[in-house]
């Protein structure tokens, strides 16, 4: 049974002003309430402004009536409503509203969120790392910010299908089997590496070799060319130590993910060789419904919506001239499969803003053949680029990709020394903890508060500071609320809502009641960076409140009232913190 979840108040407020709406002029009936959060009061409706015109009136006379409206109807939504400025209506909500709204949250386990995405199967694609080759920080907002979707979508009920397209084929792995069959004493097996090393930088590093012989010896590049035939038709010798090259990559990968606490495992691993055995039909059905046509050999998609330069149609490459497919062709097929066979209703492509133009191309033709309907949706996820301290795309100082391993080491290590400073009492096994927690934290967050479709410099000192807007700011918080409520040994808490609220009370209390509105925000605009404004924001919200209302040390009932916030709010934060895939430690 779908959870419904807790009407916000502010959704409670709309309601009374589209009521008062229809009472006042019934052919308005339906317009939207225009309701916000205020800093004049707890919401402000600007409906007046908007609907004045079409009724030819002044809008401070329609917010007058509006305002008459909503003083005469007994709801307990709106306890005051005043005129502002040339016709904004500030509302104010009954204290007792509020306090119910913090009693039924707290007492709901999923923090009185509904599931609205409920009955949707949403495939997202993310992460994508290249077989034998590191992850490194190219991969790291792919990775992250699908991660993160997949936590939000399947809190609101969604069906979740992570797909992870890892690059498994290609005409590379001729080249990388040749080689290690010419060097049978090349160590690349993780049980052969110390722990220092993977996998994947062996064969990173083999396969470079290999591009380097490839290069100076004929008879190499012709040896690897016919691997690449042999295991094109499937012979058992070479498909069988591809298939030990993809392990290896795997298992490395797995590290990675594990290390950074996202939700991917082998059983999300479906890379391009999973799609080769749908090609030919992908493209067949392509040629019969005329969509696809032959172009000096090659076969393409010309589009109906995208000109190039020269204002002719942009083509989209479905195979080449010599037969061979791209991964143009590859992407097609995943939109079929998955739309055919996985009856996905929503599918998200997690990849850098680069690729636009392809996804829209890609996205065209899957129309154009019926595997995109209207009530399917498809939509590329575009992130921009993580940059160094010049202002230029991320790099070692050797000019190299940086490797997300020695990404997250280097952030552990500096959360570890602000961790130690800030509490040097700590445990070294506990200090390891927290650090790893921060380190890990602070990487993701400086990723995900950021708008994804803005680039973002990475600066580890910023990233892990206490203060701001980051993942350690927003940890402490929810590790100090924790103390207090230890402190407190105080559990199920039973409100007192005929308790009149302080204005710091209020102000945490509204942010907590906005939760549920902030999540369906992500969900529909598909931007975590709203999720870390508003936890941010929280925690702000009860810093004030902490430092002007006394907790621990107030009288009965407002003891127990105070702690009650206290309770939620640590609750949000780590719930919160948790869909962005951060851990919240219970102290630091």
């Amino acid at each position: 049974m779908t959870h419904p979840g807790v009407v916000p108040l502010l959704d409670h407020v709309a309601d009374a002003v589209s009521e008062a709406i229809s009472r006042t002029r019934p052919e308005m009936a339906g317009a939207d309430p225009v309701v916000r959060r205020s800093t004049h009061a707890d919401f402000q409706s600007n409906a007046a402004l908007a609907l004045a015109k079409r009724l030819a009136i002044k809008p401070s006379d329609y917010a007058g009536e509006l305002a008459s409206a909503l003083r005469s109807t007994p709801d307990s939504a709106v306890a005051s409503v005043e005129l502002s400025g040339k016709g904004f209506l500030n509302i104010t909500v009954p204290d007792r509203a509020v306090w119910q709204q913090v009693a039924v949250r707290l007492a709901d386990e999923r923090l009185g969120i509904g599931a609205p995405e409920a009955g949707r199967r949403t495939v997202i694609d993310y992460s994508a790392p290249n077989i034998a080759k590191e992850m490194h920080v190219g991969h790291l907002r792919t990775t992250i910010i699908g991660d993160s979707l997949a936590r939000v979508l399947g809190f609101l009920g969604a069906s979740v299908i992570r797909q992870n397209h890892l690059g498994d084929w290609g005409t590379q792995f001729g080249m990388l089997i040749q080689y290690l069959d010419e060097h049978p004493d090349a160590r690349w097996h993780q049980d052969d590496l110390d722990n220092d090393s993977s996998a994947v930088s062996a064969l990173d590093q083999l396969y470079k070799q290999a591009r380097a012989a490839f290069d100076a010896d004929t008879a190499f590049a012709d040896r690897s060319r016919a691997r690449v035939v042999a295991l094109q038709a499937g012979d058992p010798a070479t498909t069988a130590r591809w298939r030990e090259i993809v392990t290896e990559s795997e298992k490395a990968f797995g590290h990675i993910y594990e290390r950074l606490g996202v939700l991917l495992t082998p059983d999300d691993y479906v890379g391009e060789s999973f799609y080769n055995p749908m090609l030919a039909d992908t493209i067949d059905e392509l040629i019969t419904k005329q969509i696809a046509v032959d172009s000096d050999g090659a076969l393409v998609v010309f589009s109906e919506e995208v000109t190039g330069p020269d204002d002719k149609p942009v083509p989209l490459m479905v195979r080449k001239r010599d037969g061979g497919y791209g991964y143009d062709t590859t992407d097609l097929a995943t939109i079929r499969y998955r739309t055919t066979t996985l009856h996905a209703t929503r599918l998200l492509y997690v990849t850098d803003s680069r690729q636009s133009l392809h996804f829209q191309l890609i996205f065209e033709a899957a129309r154009r053949a019926g595997w995109l309907t209207e009530d399917i949706e498809a939509q590329h996820i575009a992130y921009g680029t993580v940059l160094g301290p010049d202002g230029k795309p991320f790099k070692t100082r050797a000019g190299g990709t940086v490797r997300l391993m020695d990404l997250l080491n280097d952030a552990v290590t500096r959360a570890r020394e602000v961790v130690a400073e800030k509490n040097p009492d700590l445990e070294p096994a506990e200090l390891d903890l927290i650090a790893e927690q921060a380190g890990i934290g602070a990487i993701k967050y400086a990723d995900l508060s950021t708008s994804r479709v803005k680039d973002y410099t990475f600066e580890l000192d910023r990233m892990t500071a206490l203060n701001g807007n980051t993942a350690v700011y927003l940890q402490y918080a929810q590790a100090r609320i924790r103390s207090i409520l230890r402190k407190a040994d105080e559990h199920d808490p039973v409100i007192d809502v005929e308790l009149p609220l302080e204005p710091a009370e209020r102000a945490l209390a509204m942010e907590l009641d906005t939760y549920s509105n902030t999540l369906a925000d992500v969900s529909t605009t598909l931007e975590p960076h709203r999720l870390c404004g508003y936890l941010y924001d929280l925690a702000r919200a009860f810093t004030t409140f902490y430092d002007t209302c006394p907790v621990l040390k107030a009288d009965q009932p407002t003891r127990t009232n105070r702690l009650a916030l206290c309770q939620l709010t640590a609750r949000t934060l780590q719930h919160g913190l948790h869909l962005l895939g951060i851990n919240a430690p219970e102290r630091m």
